[in-house]
């Protein structure tokens, strides 16, 4: 039996330049503000630069360097203790807030508005503020429990201090997503597990999480690469690392090294380049973990 040849083909060729036409702009973009600046970040790690002398080519010595000394594993052990620290906590936060505005009682709207503002405003203007209220003599927070708390000068209290402040301006972002994951729920389902006899909390562990599995992933996704690139509240609440480094996290760590006294671009270009990875890997590893576990279609 002879096969006959699917129509379509030439069409399908003649429509590719139009097709790449349209792609164009998108593709330029990535281009130039992705790809190259990431091409550029490796070039730049096989150099020592400090912004002002000629480079000098040094190949993998700041990759040596950089990886046989403790300061990259002490700041990216600091940063996974706050991440720990913070997308368990905004998560929670977030979708029990969201539950609670997926009731529609009276002022929801109002709360929405108040709870994404600290999302919306500028992150170093609010670590500026926090500091005040941490300080310890006149601070807000000892004024009202009458003490003097060395809340950011203490290494045990610094970086779960900075967490907390990290989740506050979150919360609200996680709690928007949430909300809307929960209005594209039909509700046919849940009156369905209703009806089959499933009270409120077997009707959030069995049928509304799981129907939220894309918003969910999508919130982990986007809450681990921004916890892993902390860095404006950090730097303005605990600047150069914190008490005894407690703070030093891998961002503010790259701001050092770069444009805080070492101006070794060179070494900063490695470090980069490590968390680039390190996220790379984090968020392969969520995509499988969810791959199995998202459900899209809610008809």
């Amino acid at each position: 039996m002879t096969r006959t040849r699917r129509s379509g083909s030439p069409s399908r060729s003649r429509d590719a330049p139009a097709a790449w036409l349209f792609l164009a702009p998108s593709l330029a973009g990535v281009t130039a503000f992705l790809v190259l600046p990431i091409l550029v970040v490796i070039w730049l790690s096989l150099n020592k630069w400090d912004l002002l002398a000629p480079m000098t080519f040094v190949g993998v010595d700041n990759w040596i360097d950089v990886l046989t000394t403790p300061t990259l594993g002490h700041s990216m052990l600091i940063t996974v203790t706050f991440v720990v620290m913070v997308i368990p906590m905004q998560t929670a936060l977030g979708l029990l807030m969201a539950l609670l505005l997926s009731r529609g009682l009276p002022g929801s709207g109002l709360l929405r508005v108040i709870y994404v503002i600290p999302w919306v405003c500028a992150p170093l203007a609010l670590g500026v503020v926090w500091k005040w209220i941490f300080a310890p003599y006149g601070g807000a927070l000892n004024a009202v429990l009458g003490g003097n708390v060395e809340w950011l000068s203490n290494p045990d209290l610094a970086l779960p201090v900075v967490a907390a402040v990290s989740i506050w301006s979150q919360v609200g972002y996680v709690t928007l997503f949430f909300v809307a994951g929960l209005a594209g729920i039909p509700p046919q389902i849940t009156e369905a597990a209703a009806i089959d006899g499933a009270g409120p909390w077997q009707s959030l562990w069995r049928v509304q999480l799981p129907l939220l599995g894309p918003t969910l992933f999508f919130v982990l996704v986007t809450g681990v690469i921004s916890s892993f690139q902390a860095f404006d509240q950090i730097y303005a609440l605990t600047p150069n690392g914190g008490p005894q480094g407690a703070t030093d996290v891998i961002a503010t760590r790259i701001y050092f090294q770069a444009f805080g006294g070492a101006f070794d671009i060179g070494r900063a270009s490695v470090m980069a380049i490590v968390l680039f990875i390190v996220l790379i890997i984090v968020t392969v590893l969520q995509q499988r973990f969810f791959a199995k576990r998202v459900v899209y279609d809610l008809s």
